[in-house]
């Protein structure tokens, strides 16, 4: 609490939570502190405008956590979410402690309580024994649940994890083309989610300026450039028209500009 309060003293308008794995937040401490309560505490803090969410396990995703984070008016609908597979049979090779069953309901909870939500995750081809129908079985898990963006690692070997000594080591060629697959595909969703917000108005948090203009994101984190903009606007949330798509960026003016 501290440590957001002094953030928040020189100015700075977001704040991310993030750690290794953050649901387990409080549980060493004696009064059995939870993330709910600590995000709860936050939200109260003059300045701050928008909390952030790293990384979290699909067991945290419950009703009872959603009700009461979607009260904070400061949470970002943005959510990265940990999978690595979709493929329940990988994901118990990976020793998860969750089903591609049970990840799916926890991402339909989210969309039931946070509108204009954008979902990311991360995904891992290639981990010991995946079969090509594993991977074909997460490709369409993947396509089902249309993530905005997949973060995609292909397996390595790590001296000293159990996985490294595990038989059937993926070809890296195979690794490879798998990677490629699920890289087109989360290319061609987050084009289509862009194109949905062509013509609309969303508020961007001003972060940095370059030669010819700013660039920010939006609350559910989503890149935008503001052209032509000539008054210094860093570090302001500002409307923001959204007029054209390039990439992965969202282009668009300042609001004003069009009245």
């Amino acid at each position: 609490m501290n440590e957001v309060r002094k953030i928040a003293s020189i100015g700075i308008k977001e704040v991310v939570l993030t750690g290794i794995h953050i649901a387990s937040y409080g549980k060493d401490f004696d009064d059995n502190i939870s993330l709910i309560d600590l995000l709860e505490e936050i939200n109260k803090i003059d300045g701050i405008e928008r909390i952030r969410l790293g990384s979290l396990e699909p067991k945290l995703i419950t009703k009872d956590f959603l009700e009461r984070l979607v009260k904070l008016e400061k949470i970002c609908n943005h959510f990265h979410l940990s999978l690595q597979s979709g493929s329940t049979t990988v994901l118990k090779r990976m020793n998860r402690r969750y089903t591609a069953e049970e990840f799916a309901e926890a991402v339909k909870l989210i969309r039931e309580y946070f509108k204009d939500v954008i979902l990311t995750a991360d995904i891992i081809v290639g981990f010991p024994g995946e079969t090509e129908e594993e991977f074909i079985e997460t490709y369409n898990f993947l396509k089902e649940i249309k993530f905005y963006k997949i973060h995609v690692f292909k397996y390595s070997v790590r001296e000293g994890t159990k996985a490294a000594l595990f038989p059937n080591q993926v070809l890296p060629e195979i690794k490879e083309k798998r990677s490629k697959e699920i890289i087109n595909l989360s290319n061609d969703i987050q084009q289509e989610y862009n194109r949905h917000y062509i013509g609309k108005t969303v508020k961007v948090l001003v972060e940095e300026m370059n030669d010819k203009s700013f660039m920010g994101h939006t609350k559910n984190y989503l890149y935008v450039e503001i052209i032509n903009e000539k008054n210094n606007i860093e570090n302001k949330i500002i409307d923001v028209k959204i007029i054209d798509v390039k990439n992965d960026t969202l282009l668009g003016i300042d609001e004003k500009q069009t009245l």
